[in-house]
């Protein structure tokens, strides 16, 4: 739902890697950002009435993502979607961090596109700590990239696993992502990329940002 730049996007997206597409938009204009070659459907009206999902194919859907520029119609549609059709594979788009935060532990999946953007743009010129990447439905376990101390360099996965309260997901290493054993050491440049409880990442940030100490040997 929305034929906005994100959802136009999203949508030439999937169709290139072979999935068959609907877009809602209550705007027919809105269907120009679309390329000529798409071959999806493209289906006018609201994305949370009833009769515009059944036209689109909802009741056939795997996923549905709601992308217009509006929260409120994002997350009608959303739960429209989800509660009475039943489809398990929903995400809406939220520019209020808040209602973001609200709406992941009623179990709606969001991506809070001011919350994401601007972490993204200081993560480039602010050593932050910690970087919210996932959060899962309940708000209780969050994938986070974290900044580590310089003294880490040369240290074991398993000697951060030791000294966390959480586990290294897997590490960015010269752009490429990688999945570590316990006896993988941390490099120069390395993005560190930690899942923890979400009541522990404050302390995980605290530990990796600091030297570590005699006691986290290798």
């Amino acid at each position: 739902m929305g034929c906005g730049r994100v959802g136009a996007t999203l949508a030439q997206s999937l169709e290139r890697k072979g999935h068959s597409v609907a877009v809602v938009d209550q705007s027919s204009d809105a269907f120009r950002r679309l390329p000529a070659d798409f071959t999806g459907q493209k289906v006018k009206g609201l994305g949370f009435d009833r009769e515009t999902l059944g036209q689109a194919g909802i009741e056939d859907a795997y996923a549905f993502a709601a992308v217009s520029d509006g929260d409120n119609s994002n997350i009608l549609a959303a739960r429209v979607v989800r509660e009475t059709f039943g489809i398990e594979k929903v995400v809406a788009r939220i520019y209020d961090p808040r209602r973001a935060e609200i709406y992941q532990r009623l179990g709606i999946p969001t991506v809070a596109t001011v919350r994401w953007t601007s972490d993204q743009v200081l993560r480039r010129i602010l050593p932050l700590g910690a970087t919210d990447e996932y959060r899962d439905p309940s708000g209780k376990v969050r994938l986070v990239q974290v900044d580590v101390h310089a003294r880490w360099i040369g240290r074991t996965v398993a000697a951060v696993d030791a000294a966390i309260t959480g586990r290294v997901a897997f590490l960015a290493r010269f752009g490429e992502g990688m999945l570590p054993d316990p006896g993988t050491v941390l490099q120069e440049n390395d993005v560190v990329h930690v899942l923890a409880a979400t009541d522990d990442v404050v302390a995980v940030e605290r530990t990796l940002t600091r030297a570590p100490g005699p006691e986290e040997d290798n």
